[in-house]
């Protein structure tokens, strides 16, 4: 195993917090492969980079040595973590959580390696609670603590119910460091009450509390609001890679070196060179940036396709070529509704985002810029192209 000195560096890369750092050192010092928990509420099942921003440092734990345990969370699932929530959320049946599992399992190996995790359900362990289990595990905690969350706080200041069931989901993810005896736990700085629950309830059982590790937030591509899918910041790692491509060519020049260090495996030395090399002012950001697209490429994909996604985007935006791999769509030239067909064909969202883009001058057809979308001509051949990004071929039969 690398030295303590190594280690930490590399555990340290763009963390915002670390809990019980002293006890993180003296495990790294006896020398063994840790435990690492990372607990999963499977809610949500499509996964974007803001996502595997812990992933990513749970994977550099893995290539350090040390065993990952990651625990998908069946049972407090049928709860619904209450972090952020305004109001109690609707329980998941068995099927639901099962069902989002494995969509995970299969997202989150892009990261991880499958052969070196353990997975494991949470219902193992905690299934078996008796009343009395629960009664216990109940008395470590205070109602006054649990109100210090913001989510409990809120709705309490605002007299929005609070069910007593959601006050043991903190609990039962705490529980599972308990089982599972774990060495290093991570997560979101969202996370933060759920993380630190597990070393109470490890103390409580005689346990050597685990070092906590938070990961920050990711800005999504605007550079300002966190990354999430319902804000339309998102890049997805399922995405095709000129997609991945292109979305991360759009991320503002203060956001490079963060993406470098929240979702690459670049070793810390590497990123200092690359900040190095941002501060020189003969450096171009783009050229940075596309170092960064096509890392983030390769990482889910290949190196062929990073390749191919940097010569398409450099051949589109650099070039103004149009490319090759144009979707062609034919169409019955007696039924012909242009913005019908774009909608239908998931290339737009909505007639009424067609006509806005419409009258804001992203509409060329044949190369000509068009206002109005009753001057559309309609020809028997149309190449359509909106905004830099969107091209697609109409042919009228």
């Amino acid at each position: 195993m690398k030295s303590i000195e190594d280690q930490l560096k590399i555990i340290l890369k763009g963390t915002e917090a670390i809990i019980g750092m002293e006890g993180l050192k003296e495990k790294l010092a006896e020398n063994r492969p840790l435990t690492i928990k990372l607990g999963l509420d499977p809610s949500a099942p499509d996964i974007h980079l803001g996502h595997t921003v812990v992933l990513r440092k749970v994977k550099a734990l893995q290539d350090l040595g040390h065993n990952v345990v990651l625990i998908i969370g069946d049972f407090t699932g049928m709860i619904g973590d209450p972090t952020g929530k305004s109001k109690t959320r609707k329980s998941l049946t068995k099927a639901d959580v099962i069902t989002n599992a494995n969509t995970y399992k299969e997202q989150i190996f892009k990261v991880l390696d499958r052969n070196k995790t353990q997975v494991r359900f949470n219902s193992q362990w905690l299934s078996k609670l008796t009343m009395e289990n629960a009664l216990n595990l109940a008395a470590t905690t205070t109602v006054a603590r649990m109100l210090e969350r913001d989510d409990f706080k809120n709705r309490y200041e605002s007299q929005t119910p609070i069910s007593i069931h959601e006050f043991f989901y903190p609990l039962l993810q705490g529980y599972d460091s308990v089982a599972i005896k774990a060495d290093i736990e991570l997560g979101g700085t969202d996370q933060r009450f759920n993380v630190l629950m597990g070393r109470t309830l490890q103390k409580e059982n005689g346990q050597n509390p685990q070092s906590t590790i938070f990961m920050p937030l990711l800005e999504g591509t605007d550079g300002v609001k966190k990354m999430s899918k319902s804000l339309g910041n998102y890049i997805g790692i399922n995405e095709d890679p000129n997609t991945i491509y292109e979305k991360t060519m759009g991320i503002p020049d203060n956001m490079i070196i963060k993406y470098y260090e929240l979702i690459t495996d670049l070793h810390p030395d590497d990123i200092n060179i690359i900040k190095e090399l941002l501060s020189k002012s003969t450096t171009n950001p783009r050229d940075i940036k596309m170092n960064l697209s096509k890392e983030i490429v390769k990482m889910y994909y290949d190196e062929n396709a990073s390749i191919k996604a940097e010569e398409r985007f450099k051949s589109i935006f650099q070039k103004k070529q149009i490319p090759d791999d144009i979707n062609i769509l034919c169409v019955n030239k007696n039924n012909f509704d242009i913005a019908d067909v774009l909608v239908k064909n998931k290339i737009v969202t909505s007639k009424s985002e067609f006509r806005r883009l419409t009258s804001q001058g992203a509409l060329r057809i044949n190369g000509n810029k068009i206002f109005n979308i009753l001057e559309i001509p309609a020809s028997e051949k149309m190449l359509i192209q909106i905004g830099k990004k969107i091209f697609v071929k109409v042919n009228l039969i």
